[in-house]
This record gives structure tokens, sequence and C-alpha cells, in this order.
């Protein structure tokens, strides 16, 4: 059973993943629009800004981590290794051969990021340094 500390602080990931999300949500249509590149550099473009920030807010907000930061950033860079081109790579597949709409393919990447990045940072990258900042200030 969690406790309400862990409850919380799965709602503030999901909270600032949702900004991250608004990032890249944005940042995905606004090259969609603007450009005529296919699924994968738009992606790509979007999905690192949405990393950028995500990691900043959770690393200080919902982890409280005072832990090694590049540490931390290289873990993060791992999870992205495999996260971004199996979901390049599907979601290319999906928009450009199957023919599903774009910003519906990125919504399910969206979503699978969430849950797979909640348990590998929670878990693995901020394990052993959660709640080790102890000013809020």
């Amino acid at each position: 059973m969690y406790n309400k500390k862990e409850i919380i602080r799965g709602i503030k990931f999901v909270l600032f993943s949702a900004s991250a999300g608004i990032i890249e949500f944005v940042s995905f249509a606004l090259l969609d629009i603007g450009t005529t590149w296919q699924y994968w550099p738009k992606y790509l473009i979007a999905l690192t800004l949405s990393v950028l920030w995500n990691f900043t807010l959770n690393r200080r907000f919902t982890f409280h981590s005072a832990g090694n930061v590049p540490l931390a950033m290289l873990k993060v860079a791992c999870f992205y290794t495999v996260f971004t081109p199996v979901s390049t790579i599907l979601g290319n597949y999906l928009a450009e051969v199957r023919g599903w709409n774009d910003l519906l393919v990125t919504i399910l990447n969206m979503a699978f990021n969430l849950v797979t990045e909640y348990f590998y940072d929670r878990f693995f990258v901020f394990g052993n340094s959660i709640d080790t900042i102890t000013n809020e200030n």
C-alpha cells in the first residue's frame, strides 16, 4: 500500500509531466503545421524539449533530489536511448505506413512515456536520493 507521500509524489509527477506534455504537444503541432517534415524529426525535437523541462522540474519538486545531477541526467539519457528509437520507429510506422493521425500517435507515445518514465525515475534515477533536498525555497 502506498503512503500519502508517495501518492502526492505521483500526482506531482503527473502534473509536471503534463506541463512537459503540453510543451511536447505544442512544439510538435507547430512543427506539424509549419513544416512539411515527416513524423520523426518533428517528434524528436518535441520530445527533447519536453524531456529537458520534465527532468528539471521533477528532479527538484517531485523527487526532491540533491543527488549527482550529471549522473541523474545520464541515467535519464539511458532511458531515452531505448525509448526514443522504439517510440520514433513505432510512431513513424503508425503515422507514415498505417496512416494514423500524427497527433494521436504523439499522444499515445506521451502516455506510454509518462507511465514508464515515472517508475524508471522513481526507482532507478532518483531511488537513492529521493527527499535529499531539505530547503524548499
